[in-house]
């Protein structure tokens, strides 16, 4: 899922998961709880911001069982293209199970469904996904796929930027799927506070603007990427990537007014730029 919340949410996740699969397991507690809070200098879905191109306040908690089980819920504001219908929060509900698959790999497998509290209609939507993570020495390899079935909320309704401005549906009530592959590469450095990151995604899914002007995959298929690092104090890390998708001004230029900063047609929130955030972990 790119710089967005899900090396977030993983964070949260693989610590109780973790701990819920060696060989303490069963003097570990039932159910353990953990959640983080993260201020960012955007906020980066897949790429593409959902700020506006402006800062970003987060948070999430997670509750996990022994067994594998986990739910959480993750949130963070919202501007311009983000938006998804009026909502100026995105709130996420996560479920899912994590288990070892060997002494070094897991699977994790669930569903988010993403909220858009305030928005106007049709505006959430669900999307299952699985993982694989594997460790070899300093080195921690993700690979993943989400796959959003066919829902109104990421349908193609407005064809161009000009339909939706002037609100006029093109396709009406139309359905989408999107999938998106990813992998993650981790690579602590050894002596130091420091974890080298890396990040590559693909989106494939409507080729167009959803009911209301927002969509998963805007020009029907892109890829994003990001490479950075993590610097970790304690519970405080620091993060500094620089993230980027090969979405070009003219491949997006017939979802204008809509795909841009300010919304008014210029400036683009799918470009390269350096994302700074700071995380503490509770």
């Amino acid at each position: 899922m790119n710089f967005r919340y899900v090396a977030f949410v993983a964070a949260l996740v693989t610590a109780p998961a973790a701990a819920q699969n060696n060989e303490a397991a069963d003097q570990s507690p039932a159910v353990t709880v953990s959640g983080a809070a993260t201020i960012a200098s955007d906020y980066r879905f897949r790429g593409v911001s959902q700020t506006d191109r402006n800062m970003a306040v987060q948070g999430g908690i997670t509750v996990a069982h022994r067994s594998g089980v986990y739910v959480g819920t993750w949130g963070s504001n919202l501007a311009g293209w983000g938006t998804f219908g009026g909502g100026n929060m995105e709130l996420d509900l996560i479920a899912g199970y994590k288990t070892k698959l060997s002494d070094t790999g897991t699977i994790d497998v669930g569903l988010t469904w993403y909220m858009y509290p305030g928005g106007a209609a049709k505006t959430d939507f669900a999307e299952p996904y699985v993982k694989l993570s594997g460790t070899t020495g300093p080195a921690t390899l993700t690979a993943g796929a989400a796959y959003a079935p066919r829902q109104q909320a990421i349908g193609k309704w407005y064809a161009t930027g000009a339909d939706a401005a002037a609100r006029t549906y093109t396709h009406p009530g139309a359905k989408d799927d999107n999938l998106y592959l990813w992998g993650d590469g981790a690579v602590a450095i050894g002596g130091t506070p420091v974890t080298g990151r890396a990040h590559v995604g693909h989106s494939r899914g409507q080729d167009g603007l959803g009911p209301n002007a927002t969509a998963v995959a805007p020009t029907g298929a892109y890829w994003d990427w990001s490479l950075g690092a993590d610097v970790t104090f304690d519970r405080l890390t620091l993060n500094v990537s620089y993230v980027d998708t090969d979405i070009t001004a003219r491949a997006s230029r017939y979802l204008q007014p809509s795909f841009s900063k300010g919304q008014d047609g210029t400036g683009s929130i799918a470009g390269g730029t350096v994302v700074a955030s700071l995380t503490a972990a509770f």
